[in-house]
């Protein structure tokens, strides 16, 4: 049967410095393109700052909870245990001629590396940190002004920047970041970043729209958020076309296949860590867990009902004289749960395999399967006892401070710089913050600055996406810190150390 989209083109090894060609020009290096991209992430100091970033529990000192670290590599090992079952059931039932037997492998690897990068572009301190830098552009982007050496005029930073502009920061999207940081930051050898195929770099965008398409109410899960910045507009296009994602007769966009199955990887992943953490750290107790999972108790299969399962475990524990068998009892249905929710995760994708493939598919794998209750279930325990407990609060408003103590001055420093206005504007103090900006993402903000100036024609539009360079240039700064950086930076800046 014909699908839209075709494994062919959606597994393409193709990056930004080997648009056109598809196989490895060094004939002693036996890995393929897939392979390759798995070993640069993991040597990557990007991904070694995973281990100093929030999960959950921030500056946490039992090194028994998850860090983002810890998660991502939770998330790769789910992701790849998805993609061999998945492959299992297309070349055994034949539900695809036009998946090859090397492309199981090739599955596994990309969903490995997404696993380890999924989590890669978001600031320190959690989702909160995103939080916090959008509410800090809903505020300053009408209250900050700039003098324009065109006009010799002040003008709100909102009026500067084009609608493009102004939505991306209203929206800022770890996601989106993460796309930015290892196409164009992770600076390696040139300005490729990473240089990962577009095969990997697609299945990270879990949103193929920009920030001027969001819709959350389309009933589209891919129009939830947006995916990419404008900054990345001409690399998402090539990521795309390259792989097969874009229509070109419609311009419609479609989630690449591999996408909801490193989307279910990580809702396993935190839906089930976060109950665990949770326990361990006496936010949830034991009857906390058995009560919301109540209403599964009536499942069909005996063997599948989760609520008897924690019940069962408990009882073996018992039995064992385990000395904590309420702990044995979590950890091991956490085992057994995960397990459940993989197999819900293949099936759903081999039940929606042609709408998947065709571009027509809305939701995330677990609607209308058996796990969907479930994970529901977790992430609401996870929501209200831990998500909201005080130890979390408190964390949320040092973040807050810290964070926003950050953009302001740090935005404040690059206002004016690369600007004829520079020496005018440019304060001592303001020096000072722009010189602790790393070299390195000063030099990114120079080239793509001296870059988009070659080829464009209007001042007006020079000076405004310039401007929008120099703020992405500080975010992309925060987001690049760990916590305890973060936080010492901070205390430092401060004078409290």
């Amino acid at each position: 049967m014909p699908y839209k989209m075709k494994w062919n083109k959606l597994l393409s090894q193709e990056s930004k410095s080997k648009r056109g060609r598809n196989k490895s020009i060094n004939s002693n290096d036996l890995r393929t393109e897939f392979e390759k991209d798995y070993h640069r992430i993991l040597i990557s100091a990007s991904f070694r700052r995973l281990q100093d970033k929030t999960q959950v529990f921030p500056l946490d000192k039992n090194d028994f909870v998850r860090t983002r670290l810890t998660h991502s590599i939770e998330v790769s090992s789910f992701a790849k245990s998805i993609a061999q079952s998945i492959s299992n059931r297309i070349l055994n039932d034949k539900i695809d001629t036009g998946f090859m037997p090397e492309d199981a492998n090739y599955i596994s690897d990309i969903l490995a590396s997404a696993g380890l990068l999924h989590d890669i572009g978001n600031p320190p301190f959690g989702h909160f940190g995103e939080d916090t830098i959008r509410s800090w552009f809903e505020e300053k982007l009408e209250e900050m002004v700039i003098e324009n050496p065109l006009n010799n005029k002040f003008q709100k930073l909102s009026e500067v920047l084009n609608p493009q502009m102004r939505e991306d920061f209203l929206n800022f999207e770890g996601n989106a970041q993460a796309i930015r940081l290892v196409a164009k930051l992770h600076f390696l050898i040139d300005e490729n970043g990473m240089n990962l195929t577009y095969a990997l770099l697609n299945t990270l965008i879990k949103y193929p729209v920009s920030s001027l398409h969001i819709n959350k109410n389309s009933g589209n899960i891919k129009d939830k958020k947006m995916g990419y910045y404008l900054a990345e507009q001409d690399l998402f296009k090539h990521i795309v076309e390259g792989t097969g994602t874009l229509n070109e007769k419609t311009g419609e966009i479609c989630r690449h296949p591999l996408t909801f199955l490193l989307e279910a990887a990580d809702d396993i992943a935190y839906s089930t860590a976060d109950i665990e953490d949770g326990f361990k750290k006496g936010f949830i107790v034991f009857e906390d867990l058995l009560k919301v999972i109540e209403p599964l108790k009536n499942e069909e299969n005996p063997n599948l009902c989760s609520h008897k399962k924690l019940l069962y475990y408990k009882e073996r524990a018992i039995e064992k004289n385990y000395e904590k068998p309420e702990m044995y009892a979590v950890q091991r249905w956490i085992i057994f749960v995960q397990g459940s929710m993989i197999n819900s995760a293949v099936y759903s994708f081999i039940k929606n395999y042609k709408s998947i493939m065709n571009g027509t598919y809305k939701y995330d794998l677990f609607e209308d399967t058996y796990s969907e209750n479930l994970v529901k279930i977790l992430k609401r325990l996870a929501s209200t006892k831990i998500y909201t407990s005080v130890a979390i609060m408190k964390m949320e408003i040092s973040a807050n401070t810290i964070i926003k103590f950050f953009m302001d001055n740090f935005i404040r420093s690059v206002l004016y710089y690369d600007t004829p206005l520079n020496e005018k504007y440019l304060k001592s103090i303001d020096k000072r913050f722009l010189n602790i900006i790393s070299d390195n993402y000063l030099h990114i903000y120079r080239y793509y600055s001296a870059k988009f100036e070659k080829n464009c024609d209007s001042e007006e539009e020079l000076f405004s996406y310039k401007l929008y360079l120099r703020m992405l240039l500080v975010t992309d700064y925060i987001c690049g810190m760990t916590d305890t950086y973060a936080k010492t930076l901070y205390q430092e800046l401060i004078g409290i150390e």
